[in-house]
């Protein structure tokens, strides 16, 4: 959530963040919401002080002996005004707490201006899309004829935008899933986690997933638990009403987990085989890392999920995200999107974003100052490293032979038995 002393102070700042998300901020309800607010805890600080200094000249009159009957009785009622003001206090602070909790976070500077994926801007690219002298098929088409991809039987199983794999494209995805773990903790300094699948309430909105995007959640009410949408929820959970020690920053988590989505806003896009499902696997990166060291630390983390892609010889590109087409929570995003060539276009593979402040203010999430000892909020980060089934996707098209088999990239084939081709049967 965005400061609150930022949304007291400098309205203008935070409103002209919001406009470039294509926000309007409705300045005058937040004021007004403030302005009876602190009339109404001027009030009850005021009955509080009345009824302490009563209750102080009770127990003086029964010292010496006095009659204290008319003191308590007018305790009693500013005891009963004051518990009133206190309910009234507690729900308008309430108001106020879903007024703020429903901004998203302010965009860096650095941010380039834009209202949808248009305004995104291309940072690099790495590795050429390949040419083929045969008609290309997509990885529908090329899991049918291995016999590997069945989204029939997954129907009728559980519903539209699920998918069984098995054999060696089973085997695939499990042997991508090792690659991408080994990788980041072997090379990169992360620590393997393995969290729960299904959470509670307070950490889906410590993340920003709630109350905002209620609708695209798998919610298990009875249980109160939802399914995670990201491994970034429990992980940067982990931090929650927690101080870590300086000597214990950054922190770097690697973590699969299979992800859960609705996909509630996305209603006749990409109906076509794997790439939005309600069910996916991710392997998640996530840094909890000193404010003064975040943006380097995205840097480092989109590198991270980008040499996957190498290793795997995918050709991509890094797009920085727009103002209007980020995410809620995050301050700046790079997305990774790989060549898919049955589309002709780069499709996004990850996400690598700095959320800075604003999902530790909401976890109280916080780390002692190396110099001034005192806890102060620390700056989280994640990105997908990466999304399994896409890449899956991706290898399948890009390393497609005119008779319909796969190359397996070199780098995975240590996690296949040594195969170097996944062939029709």
């Amino acid at each position: 959530m965005i400061d609150p002393v930022l949304l007291r102070t400098s309205m203008g700042v935070v409103r002209a963040g919001l406009a470039r998300r294509g926000l309007d901020v409705d300045v005058a309800a937040y004021e007004a919401l403030e302005a009876e607010r602190k009339e109404l805890q001027g009030r009850t600080q005021a009955l509080q002080a009345s009824r302490n200094a009563r209750s102080r000249a009770i127990g003086i009159a029964k010292g010496k002996g006095e009659d204290a009957a008319a003191l308590m009785a007018e305790v009693a009622g500013l005891g009963e005004e004051l518990r009133d003001g206190e309910a009234r206090l507690a729900g308008l602070q309430q108001r106020i707490n879903d007024f703020v909790l429903g901004l998203p976070n302010i965009p860096h500077a650095s941010v380039p201006d834009g209202r949808d994926e248009t305004g995104n801007v291309e940072v690099r690219r790495w590795g050429a899309p390949p040419v083929f002298d045969f008609a290309a098929r997509d990885h529908v088409e090329l899991g049918e004829r291995l016999h590997g991809m069945d989204f029939e039987t997954a129907a009728k199983i559980a519903s539209a935008r699920f998918v069984i794999l098995s054999g060696a494209l089973a085997r695939m995805q499990r042997a991508l899933i090792q690659f991408m773990l080994d990788l980041h903790t072997r090379e990169h300094g992360y620590t393997e986690v393995y969290v729960p699948y299904m959470v509670n309430a307070d950490s889906m909105r410590g993340t920003g997933q709630l109350p905002k995007f209620a609708a695209d959640l798998f919610a298990i009410p009875e249980q109160g638990f939802y399914l995670i949408p990201t491994a970034e929820v429990p992980v940067t959970n982990i931090a929650r009403d927690r101080i870590l020690a300086a000597e214990e920053m950054p922190r770097r988590f690697v973590c699969h987990t299979p992800c859960f989505r609705s996909e509630a806003g996305s209603h006749g896009r990409d109906t076509r085989g794997m790439i939005r499902q309600h069910q996916f696997e991710k392997v998640e990166l996530v840094q909890l890392v000193e404010p003064t060291l975040s943006y380097q630390a995205l840097e480092e983390l989109t590198g991270h999920a980008e040499q996957v892609l190498r290793r795997l010889e995918l050709p991509y590109r890094v797009m920085v995200l727009c103002a209007g087409d980020m995410g809620f929570a995050a301050a700046k995003t790079y997305d990774l999107e790989a060549w898919l060539p049955s589309q002709g276009a780069y499709r996004e593979i990850s996400s690598c974003s700095n959320f800075e402040a604003f999902q530790a203010r909401r976890m109280l999430a916080r780390y002692r100052h190396r110099e001034t000892g005192r806890p102060e909020l620390l700056h989280t980060l994640n990105g997908s490293g990466l999304a399994v089934g896409r890449t899956l996707i991706a290898i399948m098209e890009n390393h497609q032979n005119a008779d319909g088999s796969i190359r397996v990239p070199p780098a995975l084939q240590p996690y296949m038995g040594d195969m170097t081709a996944i062939a029709p049967p």
